[in-house]
């Protein structure tokens, strides 16, 4: 398996392949003749954190007290791409660098707090795309490409596959992929895939400092090997005149996932989602049956999707994940969530750097929120949200002696607004395509009885991109 995708992928970086927010998707698959085309972009963003906790107790794991203080960085992350497109396939290929200023120097020497420039350079996407083959019947990709494109996963999956390689860090969302799309009628289709995950990413030139950490186990034993693959099927229909969506997916990786996902519109501005999925089989580091279960129910209020304007929406949900009370045994059955490619916390920023220098473990919770927001136009929304966090289980992981029985975890609240500076013409092309946008968001976490500290934690970051 290992193989076969390494090959995929040597085969295509013949020339270049995957899609950015810079990257305006073609309009016509009739195109005629060789067109190029490149561009880049420029993420700089400033981070700020106090008190951030870590992960429940475990061997290995960060303990849940607040272990950051006054953490404080700027990031910049450069990218340049270029294409080439002929008829109906597409070749393309992107090289990124991130590297980071720490301001506040966090007990270590300026050697050590400042990255190089440029840090290190890595392939970031080297794809082949054929769309609309046969009738329009077929579509694929191989090669290096996203799985998290224009806010969404690339299936729809948003709580399943949203990362990509586990070293990566924010840098990508990319994976070692050959994705295969067979469209059976005008409502339905079937999506499959393969794809394999190298962490050290071989395609990369410069430090080795900048390599992040595994982020999806909560025991070192639960991930011996961070190379990562799997595959899996994606069925996706609609009924009553398509005014019921739904997914239906089973998804291999160390163990089978089987999951639905309905997407119902009850009226033009009521509509309904409901996710569950449990996992099979047995896990590579050893231990025994794997059963986590996932669930997700939201109820969405919006203002009708064809009218235009500005577009207020409210959003009530529920996100289910499977805890362990024994998670740490030898022996035990795994009975938590394993987050599969889904190592970042959907909907923490705050969450994710308590575990990016540890293992990570977004899992056993259950998280009900409130959503409020605006979608004003191109790069531009409001929204907030916030809501507490209780454990699924007790697992006697929430303090640093194991001694831990609360379940309550805390209470998460987020602000964010993105924002236009210039905005490109709609299918815009070459300097036309030039554009500025950004963000500021701000997150404040009350911990609750679950963890060892009281502390509010908070995390506060703004974004300017610029992109051509």
């Amino acid at each position: 398996m290992k193989n076969l995708l390494s090959l995929c992928v040597l085969s295509a970086a013949l020339a270049a392949g995957a899609q950015t927010n810079a990257v305006p998707e073609m309009t016509t698959a009739e195109s005629s003749g060789l067109e190029a085309d490149a561009g880049a972009d420029l993420r700089v963003r400033q981070e700020i954190m106090h008190n951030v906790v870590g992960n429940p107790g475990a061997p290995g794991a960060m303990m849940p007290r607040a272990y950051k203080k006054n953490v404080n960085h700027i990031r910049f992350r450069p990218r340049v791409w270029g294409r080439l497109d002929y008829e109906n396939f597409t070749l393309y290929g992107r090289l990124v660098d991130e590297f980071r200023e720490h301001i506040v120097k966090n007990g270590v020497s300026r050697k050590y707090r400042a990255y190089n420039f440029p840090d290190e350079v890595a392939l970031d996407s080297l794809y082949l795309e054929g769309r609309e083959l046969f009738d329009g019947f077929f579509d694929f990709r191989i090669g290096r490409q996203d799985l998290f494109e224009r806010g969404h996963s690339v299936f729809g999956l948003d709580r399943t596959l949203f990362d990509g390689a586990p070293y990566v860090g924010s840098r990508s969302a990319y994976a070692d992929m050959l994705k295969l799309t067979f469209h059976t009628s005008d409502t339905s289709k079937l999506d499959a895939f393969a794809l394999y995950d190298n962490g050290r990413n071989m395609y990369r030139y410069g430090s080795r400092h900048s390599r992040g950490r595994p982020m999806n186990a909560i025991h070192p034993a639960d991930s011996p090997e961070m190379d990562e693959w799997g595959g899996g099927l994606v069925w996706h229909d609609s009924l009553f005149d398509k005014r019921l969506p739904y997914k239906l997916y089973m998804i291999h990786k160390h163990n089978e996932d089987f999951g639905v996902l309905l997407q119902p519109e009850l009226t033009e501005n009521i509509s309904f989602e409901f996710e569950g999925a449990h996992q099979f089989g047995t896990a590579d580091s050893g231990r025994k049956q794997a059963g986590g279960t996932m669930g997700y129910a939201a109820v969405d209020f919006h203002k009708d999707r064809s009218s235009s304007g500005i577009k207020p929406y409210s959003r009530l949900s529920a996100y289910y994940l499977s805890g362990d009370k024994h998670r740490t045994d030898a022996d035990d059955n795994d009975t938590a969530w394993d987050p599969l490619w889904g190592r970042w916390p959907q909907d923490s920023e705050l969450f994710q750097y308590g575990t990016l220098y540890g293992l990570g473990y977004w899992s056993n919770l259950l998280y009900t929120k409130l959503e409020l927001g605006l979608n004003i136009g191109p790069h531009h929304r409001v929204q907030a949200y916030s809501g507490p966090i209780f454990a699924a289980v007790q697992d006697h992981l929430g303090h640093a002696d194991g001694s831990g029985d609360s379940m309550f975890k805390g209470v998460l609240s987020v602000l964010r607004y993105d924002f236009p500076i210039i905005l490109a013409p709609k299918n815009a092309h070459g300097a036309d395509r030039f554009e500025i946008y950004g963000h500021v968001m701000a997150e404040l976490f009350n911990p609750g009885d679950y963890y060892d500290t009281s502390r509010p934690a908070y995390f506060f970051r703004w974004e300017i991109v610029v992109a051509f």
